[in-house]
């Protein structure tokens, strides 16, 4: 199924995870989508207003270290560590799965991404499965999120 901007949903996390597995240089951009996006290939440093070159976003590929451990577990974890920022971002914000090239890192060391190319939505489904997740481990954990003095 997809969207009427044309781009496909990402419907589960088995769905997501089998797409990291087949796929290099993926990435999570939480935004109010590429139609926004894509206008200008660049994010803004929220501190100090500097235009970044690329689009912030968060990887999606696994680690050598992760072994052969399961891939739902680690973009569970890639998925729960900024579920918070629709809240904070406002309205209309939510994750898409992106491909590209990191250009940059910003100032939280996260990739800037050009050459950017559109692969779908992640539904909210998705990040509700991610939370489940990230809960079946039984380890005490949070998602990053700063709070204020």
């Amino acid at each position: 199924m997809s969207t009427p901007d044309g781009l496909p949903v990402v419907r589960s996390l088995a769905e997501l995870a089998d797409l990291v597995d087949k796929r290099r240089d993926l990435y999570v951009r939480w935004s109010r989508g590429p139609e926004t996006d894509l206008a200008e290939v660049s994010s803004t440093d929220d501190l100090t207003g500097v235009a970044m070159p690329g689009l912030s976003a968060n990887p999606l590929d696994i680690e050598e270290w992760w072994q052969d451990r399961p891939v739902e577990v680690w973009v569970a974890r890639r998925l729960y560590d900024y579920a918070h920022l629709p809240h904070e971002k406002g309205p209309g914000v939510r994750p898409w799965v992106l491909e590209g090239r990191e250009a940059a890192r910003g100032p939280d060391n996260e990739p800037l991404v050009a050459e950017v190319r559109p692969v779908g939505w992640i539904a909210a489904d998705v990040i509700e499965e991610a939370r489940a997740e990230v809960d079946r481990q039984g380890n005490p954990w949070g998602p990053l999120r700063r709070t204020g003095r």
